[in-house]
């Protein structure tokens, strides 16, 4: 076990201290009008189901963040372990739009946000946020599902642990069976 460090930034432990803990990757889409827009996150909770509501965390200073201050609606795709090179195109810096990050991968348009949905997920949620809280170095918005445009009958989830991308596969865990 690693202990921190005395007298050591705070902020730097806790950023040190949360890539260990292993989150699920969403990639989060938005049509602003000018240009389809995305990224990915790993900070995505469900906050209720009746009604459905979510909550997502977006670094105050992105584009994204910026864009939602001003937009209501969005879409959440929750990644499968397959779509690894889709997650890191969406995290790069200085990434183009998101029409140009989707090339060659099917999607389509939601139609209630209008954002680039991108097929092969666990599943796809379109949404409109409700409440915007600025807090520390982060925006979190609270949404409402508008609509559910695909839920995949099987797959194993693409997570984010130690800073890295890793797939999971739920088959090959003790007590599981493939299905």
């Amino acid at each position: 076990m690693t202990q921190g460090q005395p007298g050591a930034e705070p902020s730097a432990q806790f950023a040190t201290a949360l890539t260990a803990l292993a989150a699920g990757v969403i990639l989060l889409t938005l049509a602003d009008g000018r240009d389809d827009i995305g990224t990915t996150i790993s900070a995505f909770c469900p906050m209720s189901v009746q009604p459905p509501l979510i909550g997502v965390s977006l670094q105050a200073s992105s584009y994204p963040a910026e864009v939602l201050t001003r937009l209501d609606w969005f879409a959440v795709t929750l990644l499968a372990a397959g779509q690894r090179a889709l997650a890191g195109r969406f995290a790069a810096a200085g990434r183009p739009g998101a029409r140009l990050l989707l090339d060659g991968v099917p999607h389509r348009r939601g139609p209630r946000s209008g954002a680039l949905i991108p097929d092969g997920g666990l599943a796809a949620l379109e949404c409109a946020a409700t409440q915007r809280i600025p807090t520390g170095d982060h925006l979190l918005v609270l949404a409402r599902v508008l609509d559910i445009p695909y839920v995949a009958a099987s797959g194993d989830p693409l997570l984010r642990f130690r800073s890295r991308y890793r797939p999971l596969s739920l088959t090959a865990l003790p007590g599981t069976a493939p299905s």
